[in-house]
């Protein structure tokens, strides 16, 4: 297919198209199930492709727009998310065996805002078995390939959804990140994540991983896109007691504002150690774009990073452990090995030592609104390198396993265990081909900032507009 192909429209650019009828729903996912049937066999992205039923849809929201029926932001558009997000009588495995015909009653509150604003359903996306891991391996369904290089990791845990964004399969996807598994995926495959508040968006309907940790957030082509998003899926939610009632801004909006005079933070230490020397010089070169842009770039000092890293994983740990203590007891062999080696580690930590994380997170959130009172948001790489190949992530369970998932999630983890919102945004490219995100950092419900940031650096590179070529 052309340039002119819809699958390669951002989700906004193509919400207004059908709006305005210049393009049909029937067409635009006439053209993703064409880009799915090309790049499936490639990416293992999708784990259920509902094309018979997608293009039904899309006639019947065509057909209402010809009525004068709007349905809201997203009419007719084709979205497909990862297969967490309970959806009344569909499957939803979570990429595991034991949920393999587990079948909802109800619809996750996220996902039921993106179909009250009237977009439809192209199937399910491929993720880690539980949401358990950061490299898109899975040992039930396979693993997910990169769309830049087959042989690459895409991140975990929303695998499938930055597979399916890169490739122009969906137009965004929802994900989870916990400890960077919306953010890693972005970076690995570039494109561009939200890892909103904690609280920000209900997390009722999505499989718990970490109960003090999950978030809800997308991933798409533009910072502008993840706004169109946020705006509609935020907002409190009385079958989710932990999500929040402070205001919902106006996201999209955001993304037209100027950066000039705000102050961005790169710290001096932890996120600028042990890089890569392409993701560093990238690091440099976005640095130059914002200041270009008329940001002000400040050098920060932040308090000791790895304590929060490693407080982080504790708390992850032991609660997931506690999530699926009756599987572990009843089904350890339906797991697979890595994701039932760190749940089983989750049950030997003990209650006085999560007690004790717990408890510093309120003295550890408050020191880093005091490192970062000067500074409107903080950049930093979301992984010190770029995707790693699949053959030398793959460990399994083996000795070099907890290496490897700490070293690809040690730039995100403080994040989770702090609450606050990260962006990760698409900034170049390796020798090789493949993508490098950075990703901005802010204080807590305070998305707009950070999507102002990445509206004015996608303005400014064209990094999020290239797309991966069929092998």
């Amino acid at each position: 297919m052309s340039s002119t192909e819809p699958a390669l429209m951002t989700l906004t650019a193509v919400a207004q198209a059908i709006a305005e009828k210049r393009l049909s729903s029937h067409e635009a996912t006439r053209s993703c199930l064409h880009r799915i049937a090309q790049w499936q066999p490639k990416l293992n992205a999708f784990m259920t492709i509902e094309a018979e039923a997608a293009l039904k849809a899309a006639g019947a929201a065509d057909a209402a727009l010809a009525r004068g029926e709007d349905r809201g932001a997203l009419h007719g558009v084709p979205l497909a998310h990862k297969d967490m997000y309970y959806d009344a009588g569909k499957v939803v495995t979570c990429g595991s065996r034991i949920r393999r015909d587990f079948v909802p009653a109800t619809t996750s509150t996220a996902l039921q805002r993106l179909k009250d604003a009237g977009s439809i359903r192209l199937g399910a996306l491929q993720m880690v078995e539980f949401a358990y891991g950061p490299t898109g391996h899975n040992s039930h369904y396979g693993a997910v390939h990169n769309p830049w290089h087959v042989d690459h990791i895409t991140g975990g845990s929303s695998s499938g959804s930055g597979a399916a964004v890169a490739a122009r399969l969906t137009f965004a996807a929802l994900g989870s990140d916990t400890g960077g598994s919306i953010r890693m995926p972005a970076h690995f495959c570039g494109v561009t994540g939200l890892k909103t508040t904690y609280g920000r968006v209900s997390r009722a309907g999505a499989m718990p991983l970490s109960q003090s940790l999950d978030t809800v957030g997308p991933l798409a082509r533009t910072a502008e896109d993840c706004a169109l998003l946020l705006g509609l899926m935020a907002g409190s939610d009385p079958e989710d007691l932990t999500a929040s009632h402070a205001p919902v801004g106006d996201y999209v909006a955001a993304t037209a504002a100027s950066i000039k005079g705000l102050k961005i933070g790169v710290p001096t230490s932890f996120y600028v150690e042990d890089l890569d020397s392409e993701v560093a010089r990238i690091l440099d070169d976005t640095i130059a774009v914002l200041k270009r842009e008329g940001a002000d770039i400040v050098r920060i000092e932040l308090p000791d990073q790895r304590q929060l890293s490693a407080a982080c994983q504790l708390v992850l740990a032991v609660e997931a452990a506690a999530f699926h203590k009756r599987w572990l007891i009843e089904r350890p062999q339906d797991y697979g090995p890595q994701v039932l080696m760190r749940l089983q580690n989750g049950l030997a930590i003990p209650g006085v030592t999560y007690l004790e994380a717990l408890r510093w997170r309120g003295p550890a959130l408050a020191g880093h609104v005091a490192a970062t009172s000067g500074v409107d948001a903080v950049l930093a790489p979301v992984a010190p390198v770029a995707a790693p190949t699949l053959a030398e992530s793959d460990v399994g369970n083996g000795p070099g396993a907890e290496a490897v998932i700490q070293r690809l999630t040690r730039f995100t983890r403080p994040i989770n265990y702090l609450g606050l919102p990260s962006l990760a945004v698409p900034a170049g490219f390796t020798r090789a081909g493949l993508p490098v995100g950075m990703q901005l950092i802010g204080r807590s419900f305070d998305e707009s900032t950070l999507l102002t940031i990445g509206a004015a650096f996608q303005r400014a590179t064209d990094f999020h507009d290239k797309v991966p070529e069929p092998a």
